[in-house]
């Protein structure tokens, strides 16, 4: 059984990690038609050993495609989910276009894989913000045994998060302070290089900014409507990976052994938590990886029932394409999506 699957926005660097990982998690396709705008027809892109031609977003015919991992912006899934799904193809969107959609999942697949079965309402299934998905995936476990209560979080993102504009606008910098030029600002609000900016995405009018509401509707959408969480997400000089320093009150007791022993035998978790020099995870580690790694597990001697940590992940990977790949693989084996040319036999 393999599927025929196409990728939206294939030129960018998330849509470039999904053809990436469909081809090192094996997943079973006949073909990969990778897709973006008119004017990056004929782009070549990698799958495998393999080159691959990209196709017009606008000109293609997803009538015998399965699923499409779209990664081409909100705007471009607004107009396009619909008219994919209208089609018979699945649609995995990475953008927040369809987050808070009722008829839409919101989908982590080590957290609430079961509710993917919602998604034949409109044959879309969305995938959280990249901050929110390595949160979610370290809270499950925790709130499972413990019962979450609140939630206070600050994130450090690195500039992959803001596409190849803020890795190139990081590079920029770096190399004219370097050179002793002087250094311009575009895509980020104020200098990045060696700065931190306590600013991603717009403001709203309580003073967050819209990243930092985004993890707090997508937690309570994911894992539980009753948890509140507040949060601080600043952008940092770091090209891939994004870091969360995350305080929990549970509504039962709470030791930091237990835990870690809770993180330990959590699905997509690994805990790195030497309490000496080095012995704790960094984003630089993390980059190119696949898990959620949990460092720094201490308990919150400031409140009943609290506890503290380091978490770290691949942006581009748990925070985006791998997520977005995982969400195919329980699809395919829950077997809530057949290929089309074994239907059409």
């Amino acid at each position: 059984m393999s599927f025929k699957v196409a990728i939206a926005g294939a030129t960018g660097n998330v849509g470039r990690e999904m053809l990436n990982i469909l081809e090192e998690r094996a997943f079973p396709v006949s073909e990969v038609v990778p897709l973006a705008s008119r004017r990056s027809v004929g782009t070549e892109v990698s799958f495998g050993n393999r080159t691959l031609k990209v196709k017009a977003l606008e000109d293609y015919d997803f009538s015998d495609t399965d699923i499409c991992l779209m990664s081409a912006g909100g705007s471009v899934s607004k107009e396009w989910s619909p008219k994919i799904g209208a089609q018979g193809c699945v649609v995995i969107d990475n953008s927040s276009a369809w987050r808070y959609d009722a008829d839409v999942p919101l989908i982590v697949p080590e957290v609430n894989a079961d509710a993917v079965k919602g998604f034949t309402k409109r044959n879309i299934i969305a995938n959280p913000n990249c901050s929110t998905a390595q949160l979610v995936v370290a809270l499950k476990p925790l709130h499972d045994r413990f019962t979450i209560k609140r939630v206070v979080v600050s994130t450090y993102q690195s500039v992959s998060g803001a596409g190849k504009d803020g890795m190139d606008e990081l590079d920029r910098q770096t190399k004219a302070l370097y050179s002793l030029q002087d250094v311009t600002t575009k895509k980020f609000t104020k200098r990045i290089a060696f700065n931190a900016i306590p600013h991603i995405d717009v403001f709203m009018e309580d003073g967050y900014t819209k990243e930092e509401w985004k993890m707090m509707a997508e937690t309570k959408k994911i894992l539980d409507p009753k948890i509140k969480l507040t949060a601080t997400c600043v952008r940092i000089p770091v090209f891939v990976g994004h870091s969360e320093a995350v305080n929990i009150e549970c509504e039962k007791e709470i030791t930091a052994d237990e835990a870690r022993d809770v993180l330990r035998a959590a699905p997509g978790v690994l805990v790195i938590d030497k309490r000496e020099d080095g012995g704790y995870i960094t984003p630089h580690e993390a980059a190119g990886e696949d898990a959620t790694y949990v460092s720094r597990i201490r308990e919150d001697i400031t409140v009943e029932n609290g506890l503290n940590f380091w978490c770290v992940s691949d942006n581009l990977r748990k925070g985006a394409a791998l997520n977005a790949v995982q969400i195919a693989e329980v699809l395919m084996n829950r077997k809530l999506i057949q290929p089309k040319a074994k239907k059409a036999a």
